[in-house]
């Protein structure tokens, strides 16, 4: 059906943390520390994928990926570091746009030439390449996969849930700390956040399905499969189903209030989507890993 182990549950957050970094950073907007920041999480989160497989269960190709994972982490976070002159060309446009609507406004003649957030005194040199990113989501999925097989029963359902798992715990965990790179970046356009809190929601239909699908939840739900609670597990899932999808269109609702204190209120409601997604993914496969 699914496997419980902590190993696979570390190597989709670092996979699914690092698609949606690229899904990010491939805009060239937010700043390279934004990316750098993600990059040195989802190494961190290989690391103890790796540590957790050989302590509790190796499964060969899933430790080799996690390997990868981590070197593939390093080497992108290496090429933005040494790439940091160049800045990124989205933030400096925005700069420079900003600057000149000031400008206008006010009939102050301000130059657009300066430097930016993202812009330092070095020659500008190559862009780093957000495609980079993908390389650890390739060699991550590689890993899921293989762990996803040897879970047993079903390859096909326990594959589905694997991946759909694997984006959704990385959508809605990049969402929350693209929320606080605000923080960092004040000038950051909405529109990356709101694409982030889309994908959360478009993928929240996704991971309900493939926890339905045979031997699933419905089979907890009906008490066909006992959960070892008396029931309690399977409806505190289908409660941290229903909150999350709640939570998530409350977020859109702040972001469209116009004050920067809506985008500190988003961050606030991901903090709990946070908490009861992990539950719609953890929660199943507590109950169906035997």
């Amino acid at each position: 059906m699914i496997s419980l182990d902590a190993a696979t549950v570390l190597l989709q957050w670092a996979t699914g943390g690092m698609l949606f970094c690229w899904f990010t950073t491939r805009r060239r907007i937010a700043s390279l520390g934004y990316g750098g920041l993600l990059r040195g999480v989802d190494f961190c989160f290989a690391g103890g994928a790796l540590a957790a497989g050989f302590s509790f269960g190796v499964v060969p190709v899933r430790e080799a990926a996690s390997v990868g994972v981590m070197i593939s982490c390093a080497v992108a976070l290496a090429v933005s570091v040494r790439r940091k002159g160049a800045g990124v060309s989205g933030a400096r446009e925005e700069h420079d746009r900003r600057t000149e609507r000031v400008a206008a406004m006010t009939g102050i003649d301000r130059t657009v030439d300066g430097p930016t957030p993202d812009r330092t005194t070095e020659g500008p040199g190559p862009e780093f390449p957000p495609a980079l990113d993908l390389v650890p989501v390739f060699i991550g999925t590689i890993g899921l996969i293989a762990a996803a097989l040897d879970a047993g029963d079903n390859p096909w359902v326990a594959l589905a849930r694997t991946l759909v798992g694997a984006a959704f715990i990385g959508a809605i965990s990049d969402a929350m700390l693209l929320g606080h790179w605000y923080l960092t970046q004040p000038g950051l356009p909405r529109v990356l956040l709101n694409e982030m809190v889309a994908a959360v929601k478009w993928l929240w239909p996704a991971e309900v399905a493939v926890m339905l699908l045979p031997t699933g939840m419905i089979a907890v739900l009906t008490g066909s499969v006992d959960d070892g609670w008396g029931g309690m597990l399977g409806w505190m899932w289908l409660m941290c189903a229903i909150t999350t999808i709640v939570l998530i269109f409350v977020t859109q609702a702040a972001l469209k209030e116009r004050a920067y204190s809506a985008v500190m209120a988003a961050t606030g409601l991901l903090y709990l989507a946070i908490l009861t997604g992990f539950g719609m993914d953890i929660v199943p496969r507590a109950i169906l890993a035997g």
